[in-house]
């Protein structure tokens, strides 16, 4: 008879994570490959050395994909070589983001829809496209989305940014809901104020740098590996029934 642990163990399970190289999904992708999962990286760089080492050190396999996700023309293969290496998957993590800061009065066309077709595009695609290889399995899988805090909140100049994790939610209860039937378990988790490349700016700001820590209760900006409990457990066997949710790792900061 198996205990509660073994329900967080990833063992045999294969996982995507876009955006692995660093930051946040690098730490994702290796708090899953610590809970027993072969790693499949999709990152903009043409390669991602210290993530591969990281993962390999835990014993678990890493392949690297080289993709921008700027459009969807990259999904199917990522699919592929995924399917090629390990045979199966067993779950996604959506993660690749990108950010562009500016007044909404001056906004160009190109920075609303650069960040709409990483952040919200590519992703409802390449969950379309492992929700399908899920369901030609018949054993049902696991998508983790990445939101934001401002899936909940307006924010000020990311206007692209706040409509593409607001989209993030959105979509992940929309999914859930087409997709429960099939086993297949989709939930999003928004990371309060990380310590990442994303905020450089705004921990540079001594001003906007002391009013964010102010409002959070943990008094202090999140570290990549803040995200390890959360997404092993979206992935596994623990959260089969949790379907559509967005769970907030903030250090307090929505309670606020």
């Amino acid at each position: 008879m198996s205990g509660i642990l073994d329900a967080f163990k990833l063992d045999g399970k294969v996982a995507i994570v876009t955006g692995s190289e660093r930051g946040l999904g690098r730490g994702m992708a290796l708090a899953l490959a610590e809970a027993g999962a072969d790693i499949v990286g999709v990152t903009y760089a043409d390669s991602a050395p210290e993530t591969a080492a990281a993962i390999e050190a835990t014993g678990r396999r890493y392949v690297h994909i080289q993709a921008n996700l700027l459009s969807i023309e990259p999904i199917e293969r990522i699919v592929d070589t995924a399917l090629k290496a390990f045979g199966h998957i067993d779950i996604l993590v959506n993660n690749a983001g990108i950010i562009t800061r500016n007044d909404s009065v001056d906004f160009t066309e190109k920075e609303w829809d650069d960040v709409m077709n990483v952040n919200l595009k590519s992703a409802f695609f390449l969950c379309q496209a492992v929700a399908r290889q899920f369901i030609a399995q018949g054993r049902g899988g696991k998508i983790v989305n990445i939101a934001s805090m401002l899936s909940f909140q307006g924010g000020i100049r990311v206007p692209s940014y706040t409509a593409s994790k607001s989209g993030i939610k959105g979509i992940t209860m929309l999914m859930a809901n087409e997709w429960a039937k099939h086993g297949v378990n989709v939930n999003a988790i928004a990371p309060g104020y990380m310590a990442t490349d994303n905020t450089t700016q705004l921990r540079a700001d001594e001003k906007r740098n002391a009013e964010i820590l102010e409002r959070i209760p943990a008094g202090r900006w999140g570290l990549p590996k803040d995200l390890g409990g959360a997404v092993v457990f979206l992935a596994s066997p623990a959260s089969d029934y949790i379907n559509g949710y967005t769970i907030a790792v903030d250090g307090g900061w929505l309670a606020r």
